[in-house]
């Protein structure tokens, strides 16, 4: 067996804050190598029922690409395998329907699901806006925003003893009476409702009739009826404006989603990255392949990358037989699909160490070539389960014949990774380096490093003494004269990259992922409203499904979001 590669101050940190076991005495009680064994183990035991003796072999294989640091999977599956929690899962979305029954139903699901570490997302579409009636009572209901108040109360009750700060998204459509106290909600109250991202529900006809200058339907979901008309421009210049000042709300756009959703069921929301699009009480089992371990001498080593590939799609279709669910309806939802995301972490340290800069025409063509072969290989992997373990349930319902040959509807999703990317010591999903070097802190811990892959080139180049104060102190390379041209090209950071660039790569890879690709760009502070408008824009009509912004020194402070890191959203990472 490897053993495990020496870890980061931050990577430590992490596994010692985050996953390591713990005996009664508050104690850690092991190592990582410990803990993958064990998490491949438990994931493990899914291949009896299949194959009768051979969960040890695959636990070892399971083991030795986590130890290798080579695939890593969703953070509540490696702090919950074989616990009493047992909810390996890392996000769901739960319904809300317009009754004190069903939102506080769901809001006991989202209290025990928060509990063991995972994530939620919801619609609040279809609860009636502020102000209209309540028969039962002669009263006036409260609207969406005041149910949103409640639940980011009770998560923030439920997660103050847990390990982890679980995210949600509420995501509201846009012909909703009040999306405007919706858009507004975070961006007029710094710090309101922490635990949540906001996310618009946007139409195809919706963007049209903003480039048009038309009109948008306000619909009451109670009645159906429509009971106004707003300027669609006056809506997306709001959504903008918020966006601009507190990174609050993204948008999802809806039509693009369902059109690659292979089953007619209408999807309304993700869970709280964004990365998965879900039906009510499905859920995300998701996994990423270090791309940074896929390279040797400075060339992708597709071999390598293949065989990480496959033995990552067994692995999370095997989460789905063993993780524990507190209701039959998730457990119902979780096998009627058995949806999966399998995405990747280290795209910009792949790049850099291949010499390529992030923001060029040659980094979004290796991008694309990574995304189009991962999926290949992932969906050829999943047929060959279904020819052995049988097609998902639902199969014979879905609009794409090819869909229903494998084993899971959905194989490949891009997650935001900013929990296990920084336990494999690599960049985060597809974004460009957050930063080349300086201090942060991991849990409560002050660590300082430089990004290991310009560590590693600086030293081999003979600049790295010259260098290593100025980018502890600045965090980046690109402005640094004593650092070789072709290096400063590699290594830019998330806020020196172009928006259009950010656009364009998330674009490539998407058209190759069968769920969803989470994306934030990160704007310098100088940015105006106008570049979020632009940036929105083009995401749409590049097929993106979602599209988040955040601008350096806006009014939240990083610290206050549901992400970690820039991006990075602690429930699906």
């Amino acid at each position: 067996m490897d053993a495990v590669p020496d870890l980061s101050a931050a990577a430590q940190a992490m596994l010692e804050g985050r996953y390591l076991r713990r005996g009664a005495d508050g104690h850690i009680t092991g190592t990582a190598a410990d803990l993958f064994d064990e998490v491949g183990a438990f994931v493990a035991r899914a291949e009896d029922q299949y194959e009768p003796g051979s969960a040890d072999r695959w636990a070892r294989s399971f083991s030795a690409l986590m130890q290798q640091l080579a695939f890593l999977p969703n953070s509540p599956t490696l702090m919950n395998a074989g616990t009493r929690l047992g909810i390996l899962s890392g996000c769901f979305v739960l319904p809300l329907e317009d009754s004190l029954t069903s939102i506080f139903s769901t809001l006991q699901h989202t209290a025990l699901l928060h509990q063991a570490g995972a994530g939620t997302g919801y619609s609040f579409g279809h609860l009636r806006p502020a102000g209209d009636k309540v028969d039962s009572t002669g009263g006036t209901a409260g609207g969406p925003v005041s149910f949103l108040g409640l639940f980011d109360t009770a998560v923030d009750v439920v997660e103050r003893s847990g390990r982890r700060r679980g995210a949600c998204l509420g995501a509201l459509d846009v012909s909703h009476p009040d999306i405007l106290e919706f858009v507004d909600a975070k961006a007029s109250t710094p710090g309101a409702l922490s635990h949540f991202a906001l996310s618009v529900a946007v139409p195809d006809s919706f963007l049209r009739a903003v480039e048009s200058g038309a009109t948008q339907p306000l619909i009451n979901p109670r009645t159906g009826v429509t009971v106004g008309r707003v300027a669609a421009t006056d809506v997306f210049d709001a959504i903008c404006t918020a966006a601009h000042r507190c990174g609050d709300p993204g948008i999802l756009f809806l039509d693009t989603v369902n059109r690659a959703h292979p089953l007619p069921e209408w999807i309304e929301t993700t869970n709280p990255c964004g990365e998965v699009p879900l039906l009510p009480y499905e859920s995300c089992n998701l996994g990423s392949v270090n791309l940074a371990a896929c390279v040797r001498d400075r060339e992708i080593d597709w071999e390598r990358l293949t065989d990480t590939v496959r033995v990552g799609v067994r692995f999370l279709d095997d989460v789905i037989d063993v993780s524990r669910y507190p209701f039959d309806v998730l457990d119902r939802a979780a096998r009627r699909t058995r949806k999966i995301g399998l995405g990747f972490m280290g795209l910009a340290e792949l790049l850099a160490t291949l010499g390529v800069p992030y923001d060029s025409d040659r980094a979004v063509e290796i991008a694309e070539d990574l995304a189009r072969h991962i999926a290949r290989t992932a969906h050829e992997a999943s047929a060959e389960l279904a020819a052995t373990r049988g097609a998902y349930p639902a199969a014979p319902q879905v609009r794409v014949a090819a869909a229903r040959k494998r084993r899971n509807l959905q194989v490949t999703s891009v997650a935001p990774t900013g929990s296990i990317s920084l336990l494999a010591g690599t960049s985060a999903g597809i974004e460009p380096f957050a930063t080349i070097g300086g201090r942060r802190r991991i849990l409560g811990r002050e660590v300082v490093e430089i990004e290991p892959a310009f560590t590693a080139v600086a030293r081999d180049r003979g600049c790295y003494d010259d260098v290593v104060g100025a980018v502890l102190e600045t965090g980046t390379v690109r402005t640094n004269p004593r650092v070789p041209a072709d290096l400063r090209a590699a290594f830019p950071t998330a806020v020196e990259v172009a928006p259009e660039w950010h656009v364009r790569m998330q674009a490539a890879v998407q058209r190759h992922v069968d769920a969803a690709v989470s994306k934030t760009v990160l704007l310098p502070a100088s940015a105006s409203v106008a570049v979020v408008r632009e940036v929105f824009l083009a995401a749409w009509r590049a097929g993106a499904k979602g599209i988040t912004v955040f601008r350096t020194e806006s009014v939240d402070d990083l610290s206050s979001r549901p992400r970690d890191d820039h991006v990075a959203c602690l429930s699906c990472t």
